[in-house]
């Protein structure tokens, strides 16, 4: 009986557990390509210091938090500074957003309740939320994880808030050699799919593209040729975001559970 990715070259963009998924994939029959698209995430303290001082210093009138190790980064950086009251204080004096379970959990142990949460672990979960609450003319603070989150920002700017970003960890982009190479391959059908873990991969990907001239390109390779993957919703949310509306994803958020999700996908499509 012939396996689910049989013929299929499959490409994986993670940096982290490449071997793992590359045995999954040649079980399933299938040919593995490492073409990272991670990049590096960097802790940006030296970046981060006059930010948090600023925000001491203006006390935002709204905070939005969007994943719980840069919140408690930037709670270890305020500390550091001698500042770990005063920045405790603003945030607790302000209204507070939070994205994602390990955000809440963070917040909960400084007896912090948010004014609005996600449902579902997504930027468009936590924007829904936000929705209703009037922004209108207010300074609001927000942590982001790795780089910029055009929707997030564009939300807020369109509610009528004056925006300051902080990222505590910022991304180093991939080796523009390396994307190149991935984008080309896909151009030259040697690629049927492109495994995605983490929205980081999946914006590098496009930011590289669009810079190369190639974006609208490369978006009617997802559309008609390549089959994107994503390992679960906040990946799949970014996939969106750029416009790519066919993809596949586990229920199961895992890197296995995706090379198998794929392998279905396959298997069906030749029934």
């Amino acid at each position: 009986m012939e396996k689910g990715l049989s013929g299929k070259t499959i490409v994986l963009a993670a940096s982290r557990k490449t071997d793992e998924m590359t045995t999954l994939i040649e079980k399933q029959g299938g040919t593995a390509l490492v073409r990272s698209m991670q990049g590096t995430v960097f802790l940006a303290e030296k970046e981060v210091e006059p930010v948090l001082k600023q925000i001491v210093q203006e006390k935002p009138d709204f905070f939005i938090f969007t994943t719980g190790i840069g919140t408690q980064t930037l709670l270890d950086v305020a500390t550091q500074l001698g500042i770990y009251e005063e920045f405790l204080s603003v945030i607790q004096n302000a209204s507070v957003a939070s994205r994602g379970y390990k955000t809440f959990g963070v917040l909960k142990k400084l007896g912090i309740q948010p004014v609005a949460v996600d449902e579902d672990g997504t930027t468009a979960g936590l924007v829904q939320s936000l929705n209703h609450i009037d922004l209108q003319g207010k300074r609001v603070a927000v942590q982001l994880h790795g780089d910029a989150s055009p929707k997030m920002i564009g939300f807020l700017e369109e509610k009528g808030a004056s925006v300051l970003q902080v990222l505590p960890y910022q991304h180093t982009a991939p080796d523009d050699e390396v994307v190149e190479t991935l984008i080309q391959e896909m151009k030259e059908k040697k690629v049927d799919a492109v495994c995605f873990t983490t929205a980081i991969q999946v914006r590098s990907l496009f930011k590289y593209a669009k810079r190369s001239g190639v974006g609208k390109e490369l978006l009617s390779l997802f559309t008609n040729e390549v089959v994107a993957v994503s390992v679960g919703k906040v990946t799949s949310e970014a996939l969106r975001e750029e416009g790519v509306e066919r993809y596949v994803a586990p229920e199961l958020e895992r890197m296995g559970a995706m090379i198998i999700e794929l392998s279905k996908y396959y298997t069906h499509k030749s029934e």
